[in-house]
């Protein structure tokens, strides 16, 4: 991880999973660091600083965001606030457009006022829609293929045009995270493959499979699977990046793809359970193939994930409630 001089960091999202991890580890490292979160899914205690309650999207958030990154001296934004449930966006696409893309719209608006000219944006690997290509780079088209995909490539938008005032900005594109960097921050919100599984496990219930007929090896969908606590470091290391007004974007992932079932199949391993899966039909939205190209982000940062898919899935079913 880059070593940083001291800076003054404010999180959106920090009481969320990854926002907490990267929230500590900035702590840890001796920075000053502010969490705003509406505590929709963010937990109160994984917060280890200031916090404020606030919804990035109403009325009122942009001069509220105003003020608190006037009085903590806030140099740096972290931006993870967002809703980021693909079926859900495709269900309720107006939900989605108002809560990411207008609550970006509330904080741009208020750095721009408060003179703050540095940030890091949570993007998805879901702005490239379904790739044609084994490995997806930065310069693989974008066409994302739901809502929430959507709302990310026109965050990355909204913040590249911000290079009219001076924003410095990295978008990280990154693709599946899980794992857990310490017990107490563990992914409790069972909307991802991992955490749903070891919900589903942990109930003695049958994991869903969503869809068996794929153009993969094993026909399940496959994703690119990242530790948490590597993107929580990717994100702590593009800061010391951000020097010219614009917007650059990253991939951040492992360059390797594992399948539901290689998932699956590691979790039987960890767990000790010879647990039942149900297979059901495809969701709508879920390309069927997701892997990053990660080179650009460890030639420009010398970052490069420590973990694989064993670490990952042990640390989450480690981590699990009881």
């Amino acid at each position: 991880m880059t070593t940083l001089e001291g800076v003054n960091v404010l999180i959106t999202g920090g009481a969320g999973y990854i926002g907490s991890h990267v929230s500590r580890l900035l702590i840890e490292s001796g920075h000053s660091v502010v969490s705003v979160d509406d505590f929709s899914t963010g937990l109160a205690e994984r917060i280890g600083s200031e916090s404020y309650e606030l919804k990035l999207e109403n009325p009122d958030a942009e001069s509220k965001l105003a003020s608190i990154l006037n009085e903590h001296g806030i140099d740096t934004v972290i931006h993870f606030a967002a809703r980021k449930q693909v079926g859900e966006s495709v269900e309720k696409p107006e939900l989605y457009y108002k809560s990411n893309i207008g609550g970006l719209l509330n904080l741009l608006s208020a750095m721009k006022t408060a003179g703050v000219k540095k940030m890091v944006f949570s993007s998805s690997a879901a702005v490239y829609g379904m790739p044609s290509v084994e490995q997806v780079d930065e310069q693989s088209p974008t066409n994302p293929i739901n809502p929430y995909g959507q709302t990310k490539l026109i965050g990355e938008w909204m913040i590249d045009n911000a290079k009219t005032w001076g924003l410095s900005a990295i978008s990280l594109r990154y693709f599946n995270v899980a794992g857990t960097g310490w017990s107490d921050l563990a992914d409790k919100q069972a909307l991802n493959l991992i955490p749903i599984a070891i919900s589903k496990i942990s109930h003695g219930e049958p994991v869903d499979v969503f869809g068996d007929d794929y153009q993969t090896e094993d026909g399940s969908c496959i994703r690119d699977y990242i530790h948490v606590m590597d993107l929580a470091k990717a994100h702590i290391d593009a800061i010391s990046h951000l020097k010219n007004p614009g917007n650059e974007v990253f991939n951040v992932g492992t360059g390797e793809g594992s399948s539901v079932f290689e998932v699956l199949a590691e979790l039987k391993k960890v767990s000790g359970i010879d647990f039942e899966m149900n297979i059901d039909s495809r969701r709508a939205g879920d390309p069927p193939k997701l892997v990053a190209s990660a080179s650009k982000i460890q030639d420009s940062f010398g970052w490069k994930s420590e973990f694989g898919l064993a670490e990952i899935v042990a640390t989450a079913w480690e981590s699990r409630e009881s």
